[in-house]
């Protein structure tokens, strides 16, 4: 995430921020143009998001001359989703404008979706499961991301996270997840080249449910990590996918914040770091192994300096490397020319 000003007085902002701390100037995010803009004023090229005062706390912008009300980011929320867990919607809604930004930044082209016969848009519906209810569940299935937003309650998602066994569970990764999900329908399904991703990943028509289950009864392969970017990964072609894309955007919005702080901590040989538009356009051995490596090394060790986990648990074999060069094509050619 790249550090921005404020349009009026130029001191920094936050990716976050709907007003600006020095100054008190009204501001918001605009898509359009990816940088903070001044909103408000009757002559402005941009107006706030409807949903700006809502429950969502929405600080992106629209521009003037835009007849619909909500942004690029709350267009993409269905009607359908819950009503009223302000806290935990908000949670979620910054979430998905932070993952859509890497996905502006990267040229990956949304829109969202015009009804459920749609299978190239794009939604998120928030859900509760009811008290003594069925159970809500986390997934993507036609361009519908749901969010169980329990996920956003930092006490059930922990209590999850441990019950599971896994290293790391945030919404973020849930949407990135979710969204890799559905890149894989956009623009992997019906590919050309469909074939090469079977060599990479496995044959996707493999029983999913089947898949899963021997996952969860039996655990993952031995040697999962020589091949697979987490133990999930292993348990089926698709899921494979979805961990490696969104690995893939993780690095990537980490690597664009890494460039905006100056942060520097290759070899005095190695390329300075850049931002994540031009750190994904670079071959992925290269973000891989000269800008993101390094930085995770400072994490981790930061991480421990203060008594904490890990913030990067994760190996990256070289049999990942060709998986994360598959994405990669997937998202940056094949997605530019959709």
């Amino acid at each position: 995430m790249r550090l921005f000003s404020c349009p009026v007085c130029q001191q920094q902002v936050y990716f976050d921020n709907s007003a600006c701390l020095a100054c008190g100037s009204e501001i918001a995010f605009a898509p359009d143009v990816m940088q903070m803009v001044a909103v408000g004023a009757p002559d402005g090229a941009h107006r706030c998001c409807v949903q700006r005062t809502t429950s969502d706390l929405c600080n992106w912008a629209i521009e003037a001359a835009d007849p619909i009300e909500r942004c690029r980011s709350c267009r993409l929320t269905g009607a359908e989703s819950v009503v009223g867990a302000d806290a935990l919607r908000a949670r979620a809604e910054a979430a998905k404008r932070q993952v859509l930004y890497t996905l502006l930044q990267l040229g990956v082209p949304f829109a969202p979706k015009m009804g459920d016969d749609d299978l190239q848009g794009l939604r998120f519906v928030w859900t509760l499961p009811a008290p003594g209810g069925a159970p809500t569940f986390t997934g993507q299935q036609n361009g519908t991301i749901t969010l169980n937003l329990n996920e956003a309650d930092d006490a059930h998602r922990e209590a999850t996270r441990i019950s599971f066994g896994e290293p790391q569970r945030t919404v973020l990764g849930h949407l990135r997840h979710e969204l890799s999900h559905y890149f894989f329908h956009r623009f992997v399904e019906g590919w050309p080249a469909i074939e090469d991703f079977r060599a990479t990943f496995g044959d996707e028509r493999a029983d999913y449910s089947a898949a899963l289950e021997q996952h969860y009864q039996q655990g993952p392969r031995a040697d999962w990590q020589q091949f697979f970017i987490s133990a999930y990964a292993a348990s089926h072609p698709w899921e494979d996918w979805a961990e490696t894309c969104a690995h893939y955007l993780l690095m990537v919005e980490a690597v664009d914040t890494a460039a905006a702080w100056g942060l520097r901590l290759a070899s005095p040989a190695s390329p300075p770091v850049q931002p994540g538009d031009a750190a994904a356009s670079a071959p992925v051995e290269r973000l891989v192994l000269d800008q993101w490596l390094p930085l995770a090394r400072f994490l981790n060790a930061m991480s421990r300096s203060l008594g904490l986990p890990d913030s990067y648990p994760y190996l990256l074999p070289p049999p990942v490397l060709g998986k994360l060069r598959l994405v990669q094509i997937a998202l940056t050619e094949k997605g530019r020319s959709a």
